[in-house]
């Protein structure tokens, strides 16, 4: 456990007289106006209070509906809770006196409307903090009935707040562990009047510091926390007690608080310094005054806030009182009804070693009731009655752990707190109320059924916190500018109606939808859905729109499957039949004994024939092998001049027919026998691809010694 820093000290008079003579003999040639303005400049600083110093780190000090952020007196900033919650009217109070209380100058009131108002306070998970919530009515709305409603820590009611005096500061403090990044404090259920609170404080607590073994399930609620032997009502805080919690003084007079005190209480005190650098580390202050016993008794009751039920109950012992002679101070505890409470036996001289130390005994889980009367009796043995510097009650309560979505719920919200006021409403998503845009269910939990973020204004996908609402049956997102596929919501059986229409939503439909035991209504049109709607989907006699995406196939998207596969399979075959068509052809070819001319001229007429024919030697048909004159070739490719290229076995010439068709004749390049016959077969094969490509083939030409001469265009 760190140390505490000491208090700034003021300068004292004394101070100010030393430094003036020191400065007097180390300085004796120093202009004496220059002295006097030291000795002015250090009577000037001395004037500062004590309380000028800075804050604790991690104190935070909200002002609930100031305007404005400020340093008090006590030398705690305070900031505006403007930028902290969007609900709620700033309110000034009237009739309030300024000095010392700016801050209960004013007030935020929500409306009586069922629903809760929240502030997230930041904090760092895992550790402890005092949390602090004041209420001073002071009469804001005129009402003639005072209000009353219930304070929420998260989803657990912490207390509720009842106004019977508008004068009176209500204070509603706890200690407790953060277990995320944020404590949500709120505000709900009115049952009279308006909601309202003045300043909420949030302390960080050092060490060990109240840590009980219950603090992950319970949080600790102040009940009491008691100045006795006080000098005045006025409580003790910061900067006195460094963790600002306020010890509020025994001398306070109101019903049911202190009463019932024995005859022959007296209050003593002291200016030396007490040792309190142990446990729950109470103020020096409030250590240097205390209440004893005189004749042999110290008897209190009081009103216990938020019993009968399991507390944490410690009391704070230092012997302050001058004595010449040794003497001995021993008493017990007694509390009507808890024998088993009552047998300890206090002895400060033996538990606190010499004067002036804290001793703390108590118990850390003790049962007590609403109304507590205790005592403390002096033993038989012991020379002075009992004495009493302080003590601090805090009952446990009970952490609700609320909807299991709210985890989700709560980053879902985080996307959009600039969205507007519904993204930034705090607390359980359910509990005690749920939000504006949610719906839940309670039994057998608290889960959240319903999302409705219709015209949100809402941007870029559709947020994957859905994925983890498993009990999601309805969810609006429609009117929205939301992009990027559809999400797997297939865990959440429950879905019975989802609107996602009017978005800018890609990718399919996915196939999982059709599997909804319990979907009766599907909104997706006006989006950029494109692929086909699954036939199960569409096969369920649901409300199902999908109008608007022009890429969405309403067809059969198994046979639309079908036909491509089929259309596949047809293309193979086709493939496979021409690859079989030209190696019969090939091998028949090969087959024949003959030379490759006849096979060329045989249907052919003689060429004295063709040479005699009025026909001209390019008028031609093409769904035949026709001869050509020589002579026309060599005057369509001009002699055979413009190569363009080469193939197996010849030479590939560029030529023109008279009738300005462009033509390509190839001339073989092997005079041998197995070349020609591999140019017969390639002729052959052109013939079998005369139509349907980009070429076609017109036929062939003689020439004398038996060479063969192709052409095609």
């Amino acid at each position: 456990m760190a140390a505490e820093t000491p208090p700034t000290q003021h300068l004292s008079s004394s101070s100010s007289c030393w430094s003036c003579c020191y400065l007097h003999h180390r300085l004796p040639h120093l202009h004496l106006a220059l002295l006097l303005h030291i000795i002015l400049f250090l009577l000037w600083c001395s004037s500062f209070p004590a309380v000028s110093r800075a804050q604790m780190p991690g104190f935070l000090s909200i002002d609930c509906g100031g305007a404005a952020n400020y340093t008090d007196a006590r030398g705690l900033r305070w900031t505006s809770d403007a930028a902290l919650i969007a609900t709620g009217t700033p309110i000034s109070t009237p009739n309030t006196s300024t000095t010392d209380t700016q801050q209960y100058t004013t007030l935020r009131a929500f409306p009586s409307d069922g629903a809760k108002h929240c502030y997230a306070l930041p904090v760092a998970t895992r550790a402890r903090y005092l949390l602090r919530a004041t209420f001073l009515y002071a009469g804001f709305d005129g009402d003639d009935a005072f209000p009353e409603f219930d304070l929420y820590l998260g989803a657990t009611r912490w207390s509720p707040v009842v106004v019977y005096d508008g004068a009176r500061l209500v204070t509603r403090e706890a200690v407790v562990l953060a277990q995320s990044s944020t404590v949500s404090v709120c505000l709900s259920n009115a049952t009279t009047g308006r909601p309202f609170i003045s300043t909420l404080e949030l302390r960080p607590l050092n060490g060990s510091l109240y840590r009980t073994d219950a603090e992950a399930r319970a949080f600790l609620a102040l009940a009491a926390r008691i100045n006795f032997g006080a000098p005045s009502p006025d409580p003790v805080r910061y900067p006195d007690d460094p963790y600002d919690r306020i010890w509020e003084s025994d001398m306070v007079r109101r019903a049911n608080y202190l009463v019932d005190a024995a005859p022959g209480t007296v209050n003593v005190s002291t200016d030396k310094p007490v040792f309190v650098a142990t446990s729950e580390r109470p103020p020096e202050k409030v250590m240097q005054t205390a209440v004893v016993g005189t004749l042999g008794e110290l008897t209190y009751r009081l009103n216990l806030n938020g019993f009968p039920g399991d507390g944490w109950a410690f009391s704070y012992f230092a012997e302050i009182e001058e004595s010449i002679v040794p003497e001995t101070r021993k008493f017990k505890l007694f509390i009507p009804g808890l024998p088993d409470v009552s047998k300890a036996t206090v002895d400060v001289g033996e538990n606190a070693p010499g004067k002036l130390r804290l001793y703390q005994p108590g118990y850390y889980n003790v049962s007590l009731p609403f109304v507590l009367s205790f005592a403390f009796r002096k033993t038989n043995d012991s020379s002075r009655g009992p004495i009493l510097n302080a003590f601090e009650i805090y009952k446990y309560v009970e952490i609700e752990p609320g909807s299991p979505d709210a985890l989700a719920m709560a980053s879902l919200a985080s996307r959009y707190t600039s969205f507007g006021d519904w993204a930034n409403e705090g607390g359980d998503p359910c509990w005690p109320s749920p939000w504006s845009w949610v719906r839940c269910s309670s039994e057998p939990q608290l889960r959240v059924v319903s999302i409705n973020l219709s015209g949100k204004n809402l941007t870029g996908g559709v947020p994957p916190e859905l994925v983890a609402l498993s009990f999601l049956a309805e969810i609006r997102l429609d009117d929205n500018m939301l992009t990027g596929p559809i999400p797997d919501l297939a865990a959440s059986s429950n879905l019975s109606i989802i609107h996602f229409e009017n978005n800018q939503l890609t990718g399919s439909v996915p196939s999982y939808l059709s599997s909804l035991p319990k979907l009766t209504e599907l909104y997706l049109e006006n989006n950029k859905l494109s692929g086909y709607i699954p036939k199960a989907l569409k096969s369920r006699g649901i409300i199902f729109n999908y109008a608007g995406n022009m890429d969405l196939k309403a067809g059969n998207e198994e046979k639309h499957h079908l036909i491509i596969i089929i259309s596949a399979l047809l293309g193979v075959s086709l493939l496979l039949a021409v690859s079989l068509c030209c190696y019969v052809l090939t091998r028949k070819a090969n087959k024949k004994s003959a030379p490759p001319e006849d096979d060329l001229t045989k249907a052919a007429p003689p060429a004295h024939k063709l040479q005699k024919s009025d026909a001209p030697s390019c008028e031609i048909a093409t769904e035949t092998c026709h001869p050509f004159r020589l002579c026309d070739l060599e005057e369509a490719t001009k002699n055979f001049e413009n190569r363009i290229g080469s193939g197996g076995f010849g030479i590939v010439y560029y030529g023109k027919l008279p009738d300005g068709r462009e033509i390509a004749v190839k001339v073989p390049t092997n005079d041998s026998y197995q070349g020609k016959k591999q140019f017969t077969n390639e002729c052959h094969c052109y013939r079998g691809y005369t139509t349907g490509t980009w070429w076609r083939f017109w036929g062939t030409a003689m020439k004398t010694g038996g060479t063969s001469w192709s052409m095609s265009s």
